[in-house]
């Protein structure tokens, strides 16, 4: 890393040749851009036939991948970011959602020009351009996306008489509420599913928190955009029996669906593998659709997950580091990682790219209304305080929901004011 020169010793006429990197003089010298990306991100075939195609078109440079965990690995980018910049990383894969708490301080290089000018930034999806965003510039560029979409049983719906997948939320209701019956669930939603709840918000009109201006955010659970959003989702809820007082993984809605007779639930369409695993009798039974919008136009607004790849202000190879990005990012190989891992690429317009499979495009087209959490660095306060969760339960437990947004809105705001500290 770092224009390190690895000296590329071969010892023989043979291997010399064999190592297809030094020019007949012998005396060229290579240096190494260090890129750290997350476990089960990419496949290791990817990560082969990228190194090597990446390359043979960039001579004078090597990758050095170094597959990281997502346990704990905040504290150790932020130590990155801190260092003098020895052995670092020069290309770091973050989570989308992390940009602005790493751009914070001036620690990240700034690619808003190579982003408007060569990366076609406006055809980016939302949900991964616009957490990449710190004051305006971006720092984060969109490398893939992952998105919830609703996985549904076939059969189940076959039996209910309901033949097609519903276009709209008031669809969705009546025909949940249709398959709610005869010891079905119509669908499990657990009580402090705070992502699908998020969705409802922003299709409404609302938002989770809102900037007043100079980088100062306030809670806004308590607007009446996003209690008609919590109020669908209360209504939704309710046509299964997905547990009050917890989250989708508590117990983990894989394992839920898997073992009972269970209609619908709202997912990432990969967690149809566990599902097989847990009941192999399901393997052809599961169909996907797009979480509805409010009209039969277009999907509902989701939660987007995903990861951006970020440049280090530390490194002292910006442009072995930004080559990797775009390359990454760039058509070829970003529908390439779509393909293979079953991902949503980072532009719209390549869609098109993951046609085929029924999950990944009922994903894609969710992906192009997706969104982000709230776009400042103390965010991670909030969901580790995570007063969201309290709201909803309490609502789904017959509390007034106006009283307790205000509540919850008030925390969000403390969070987010103790941030600034």
């Amino acid at each position: 890393m770092r224009r390190r020169l690895l000296a590329l010793a071969c010892v023989s006429a043979s291997l010399l040749s064999g190592c297809g990197l030094m020019p007949q003089d012998g005396g060229s010298e290579r240096r190494a851009v260090t890129v750290w990306l997350m476990k089960d991100s990419a496949s290791q075939d990817f990560l082969r036939r990228f190194t090597e195609d990446f390359e043979r078109s960039h001579p004078g440079l090597d990758l050095d991948i170094r597959i990281q965990q997502w346990t704990g690995i905040g504290a150790k980018v932020q130590a990155a970011l801190e260092a003098d910049g020895e052995d670092g990383p020069d290309v770091i894969e973050v989570g989308n959602t992390q940009v602005t708490q790493y751009a914070e301080g001036g620690r990240l290089h700034d690619l808003t020009l190579e982003a408007m000018r060569d990366w076609g930034i406006r055809d980016w999806l939302p949900g991964l351009a616009e957490p990449g965003q710190w004051m305006s510039q971006q720092y984060g560029i969109p490398w893939y996306a992952a998105n919830r979409v609703v996985i549904y049983r076939k059969d189940l719906f076959a039996q209910a008489g309901v033949a097609a997948p519903p276009r709209t939320r008031d669809e969705w209701l009546t025909l949940t509420e249709r398959l709610d019956s005869g010891g079905n669930q119509g669908i499990y939603l657990a009580g402090q599913d705070w992502y699908t709840l998020s969705g409802f918000i922003w299709d409404e009109g609302g938002d989770l928190a809102r900037e007043r201006g100079g980088g100062v955010w306030e809670g806004a659970l308590d607007t009446p955009a996003a209690l008609r959003g919590m109020d669908f989702y209360r209504r939704l809820q309710a046509l299964g029996d997905g547990p009050v007082d917890a989250d989708e993984e508590h117990p983990p809605q894989a394992r839920v669906f898997a073992r009972g007779r269970v209609a619908q639930i709202v997912a990432v369409p990969g967690l149809a593998h566990a599902i097989v695993r847990e009941n192999p009798e399901l393997e052809g039974e599961l169909g996907f659709f797009p979480v509805p919008g409010k009209t039969a136009g277009e999907p509902g607004a989701v939660f987007t997950g995903g990861s951006d790849l970020v440049v280090p202000r530390n490194t002292d190879d910006r442009d072995g580091a930004v080559a990797v990005v775009e390359a990454l990012t760039g058509t070829r190989w970003n529908t390439d990682l779509a393909r293979t891992m079953n991902y949503v690429p980072n532009k719209k317009s390549l869609a098109q790219a993951v046609a085929g499979g029924e999950g990944v495009e009922a994903m894609a087209a969710g992906a192009a209304r997706g969104r982000a959490t709230p776009t400042t660095p103390r965010w991670g306060a909030v969901e580790a305080d995570n007063p969201i969760k309290e709201y909803m339960t309490k609502v789904l437990t017959g509390a007034d929901p106006e009283t307790e947004a205000r509540r919850a809105s008030r925390r969000i705001t403390e969070l987010l004011d103790l941030g600034l500290e």
